[in-house]
């Protein structure tokens, strides 16, 4: 007998994440369920295409009708919600009720501590509530978890992530790779990273640093963008001296973004404009997503975790690196695969009964090394090295 999966939102990484349960679930039904049910209906049919089976069908929800989404729930083993991240607290008490397991695609940390406040009536009912299971907060923060493991004492974690497109363009050398709305959030705001040993808030769009990858993807540029982390600086606090997160980008993109950014023209105070008024931001979504979509273009998506501390004595450093690209039999982006399957995993380990019961941070409620384990069979580009520091 296999499982009942739901996914909330039809797009680009909810597609991606049914199709990854469709192979690695052992799922007897998945329900894409969306605003608009023709969106719904055609993922499902691409994943049945895809696969070989009918397994996939359509729904039709409205995510703010928490009555009817905790209807369309019932009976579902787990549920991944790849809506906006601010419905996710809604969604999560509607899981509840329902009895299904839920994990999301997170990326706002105050929103996460609100999911967090379900644990106890979460804990009555049998069910497990995981936010932030993406790629950044996500995967890097569970990779991290699982280089920790490889030591016997860790003293940094370094995050570095970015969804990039293959051949870049100006103006600002990117291709909108998820919701535009999302990246806005992560770009301004407050980081909350680890500093000797104490979590501290951190301005984004701050501390630039140049990065180096493989070809394709060369000499880059990292800055501090905010949700990264996610709860590991509180989870980790006074057992590591730095954890930190800085997101990716080609070079050039930090400077025409800041001007943007100092100029006001993503400020969320609203201001009169011929009469109306309007949120800044807001224009700039409207104005400036239809021209960073590059369609044709593909993309690729890199991360690179470091961390480094002792094992057996010795400072050691542990390495590791995803490296992704559009998969052209599939049609799925790199950031679809990295952030939608990893997403996929936790929720199939969430049928499977591996995720106990509660409102838990990912870092705590996921076996890493089982992760690992589920993450190196969607073949993702993935390399890991241990490596001996010097010391002084």
């Amino acid at each position: 007998m296999g499982f009942k999966y739901a996914v909330l939102g039809a797009g680009l990484q909810g597609t991606a994440a049914a199709y990854d349960m469709a192979r690695f679930g052992e799922a007897d039904e998945i329900v894409l369920i969306d605003r608009h049910l023709e969106r719904a209906q055609e993922a499902a049919t691409r994943i049945n295409t895809l696969v070989g089976k009918e397994v996939a069908r359509g729904d039709q929800v409205d995510v703010r009708d928490g009555g009817d989404v905790e209807t369309k729930l019932r009976g579902v083993d787990a549920t991944l919600s790849a809506v906006p991240y601010f419905f996710n607290p809604a969604i999560a008490a509607a899981c509840v009720h329902a009895g299904s397991h839920m994990c999301d695609l997170g990326g706002n940390t105050d929103v996460t501590r609100r999911v967090f406040k379900l644990d106890e009536e979460a804990q009555s009912a049998g069910v497990a509530l995981v936010p932030d299971c993406g790629l950044a907060p996500g995967l890097g923060n569970t990779l991290a978890v699982y280089g920790m493991g490889r030591l016997d004492e860790t003293d940094a974690v370094h995050i570095r992530c970015g969804g990039l497109p293959q051949d870049p363009k100006p103006p600002l050398f990117y291709k909108i790779v998820f919701n535009v709305a999302g990246l806005t959030n992560e770009y301004f705001g407050d980081a909350f990273f680890l500093r000797d040993g104490r979590v501290t808030k951190v301005k984004t769009f701050s501390e630039l640093e140049d990065i180096e990858f493989d070809a394709p993807v060369g000499r880059c540029e990292a800055f501090v963008t905010s949700g990264g982390t996610s709860t590991c600086p509180w989870t980790f606090e006074g057992k590591v001296r730095e954890y930190d997160y800085k997101t990716v980008r080609y070079r050039g993109h930090y400077e025409r973004f800041k001007v943007m950014h100092d100029l006001g023209l993503l400020d969320l105070e609203p201001v009169t404009v011929g009469g109306t008024r309007v949120i800044p931001r807001e224009v700039f979504h409207t104005v400036v997503s239809p021209r960073l979509q590059f369609p044709e273009d593909k993309d690729l998506a890199v991360m690179r975790v470091t961390v480094t501390g002792k094992k057996d004595g010795h400072p050691m450093k542990v390495v590791l690196e995803v490296m992704d690209f559009e998969d052209e039999r599939t049609g799925f982006s790199a950031m679809q695969r990295t952030t939608g399957f990893s997403a996929s995993i936790v929720a199939i380990m969430m049928a499977h009964g591996e995720v106990r019961p509660g409102a838990t941070p990912l870092e705590i409620a996921v076996d890493a090394d089982r992760y690992v384990e589920l993450f190196r069979k969607r073949g993702i580009g993935f390399t890991e090295s241990v490596q001996r520091r010097m010391s002084g």
